[in-house]
C-alpha cells in the first residue's frame, strides 16, 4: 500500500531535476557579484566572477551570444575564475528591456532578438570599453584585460580588438572577422575557435586569415571537425554529439593554455 502511494505521488508530483548550469553556479565556491558600470548617462549591468588566487589576476571580458546574458554565459565566467582569471560578463542589453531592465527582464526570446537589432556599434564599443576599464582598475586585477565572445559575441570580440589597442588578446568563438580597414587597427593576437560543420561562419576564416596576414597581424584559428555552431554551449549538454563534446573540451584546454601565455 505504501509503495503504491509513493508511486502515485511521483506521478502527480514529478521530481524536477535542477538545471545543471544553475546548479554549477549555485555550488561554485568562488565569489560572484553583480556590478553596475556607469559612464555618461548609461549603466551596464555586469556579472563578475573572482578566482581563488593569492596574486593579482588577468581579467577576461566575456561577451554573450544573441540570447543575451544567460546562465550559461555566467557559468563560462565562473569556469574562467576556476582557472585563475577574473571574468566580467556585461549584459549588452542593459536598459533595453521593459522598464529599463536587462536580459532577464525580457518576456521571451523573440523580444531579446529584436532588442539586438537596436544596438549600435558605438554603444557596443562604449559599453565594452567601460566594462574593460572597470575590471582593469579592480585591486584584484593585474591590469591585463583580454576579451572573449561567442556567436554574436564572437564577432564583437573581434571588433573590440580593432577598437581597444591595449587588449592583451582576443578569443573569437565562431564569430566573423572585420573588414580590411578595421583589421589594420588591431594590436593584440586574435585566436579563433570554429566548428567544421558551421559553414556559414567557418567559410569566412580563410579570407579573414589572409587579411590579417597582409596586415601583419596575428590570427590563429582552429577548426574542430564535425562540430557545429555553438559547440562550447551544446558540447556541455547531456545529449551532446561526440564531435561537439570533443570540440568543447579541446576548446577549453586550448583557451586556458593560451591565457597562461598572456
Amino acid at each position: 500500500m505504501k509503495r503504491a502511494f509513493v508511486l502515485i505521488a511521483l506521478l502527480v508530483f514529478p521530481v524536477c531535476a535542477q538545471d545543471p548550469t544553475k546548479e554549477r553556479l549555485e555550488k561554485s565556491p568562488r565569489h560572484h557579484e553583480w556590478v553596475s558600470v556607469k559612464y555618461g548617462n548609461r549603466t551596464v549591468q555586469a556579472f563578475l566572477a573572482f578566482p581563488e588566487v593569492k596574486s593579482k589576476a588577468t581579467a577576461v571580458v566575456v561577451i554573450h551570444e544573441n540570447r543575451g546574458l544567460s546562465d550559461w554565459v555566467r557559468s563560462v565566467a565562473d569556469q574562467l575564475a576556476e582557472a585563475g582569471y577574473i571574468a566580467i560578463a556585461p549584459d549588452m542589453l542593459s536598459g533595453m528591456a521593459p522598464n529599463g531592465g536587462k536580459t532577464s527582464d525580457f518576456p521571451d526570446g523573440d523580444s531579446i532578438r529584436q532588442a539586438f537589432s537596436k544596438l549600435t556599434p558605438d554603444q557596443i564599443t562604449a559599453d565594452l570599453n567601460a566594462v574593460a576599464d572597470h575590471v582593469a582598475k579592480l585591486p584584484a586585477c593585474n591590469g591585463k584585460v583580454a576579451v572573449a565572445g561567442f556567436c554574436w559575441g564572437g564577432r564583437q570580440s573581434f571588433m573590440f580588438a580593432t577598437n581597444r589597442p591595449t587588449l592583451a588578446a582576443a578569443f573569437v568563438f565562431y564569430g566573423n572577422g572585420p573588414d580590411k580597414d578595421a583589421i589594420a587597427k588591431i594590436k593584440c593576437p586574435v585566436y579563433g575557435f570554429y566548428g567544421g560543420n558551421d559553414a556559414r561562419v567557418t567559410e569566412t576564416v580563410a579570407p579573414t586569415g589572409e587579411l590579417m596576414k597582409q596586415a601583419g597581424k596575428t590570427f590563429d584559428p582552429v577548426v574542430y571537425e564535425g562540430a557545429g555552431h555553438g559547440f562550447m554551449r551544446s558540447g556541455e549538454e547531456a545529449n551532446a554529439s561526440e564531435a561537439n563534446k570533443k570540440a568543447r573540451n579541446e576548446g577549453w584546454m586550448r583557451w586556458k593554455a593560451l591565457l597562461k601565455k598572456i
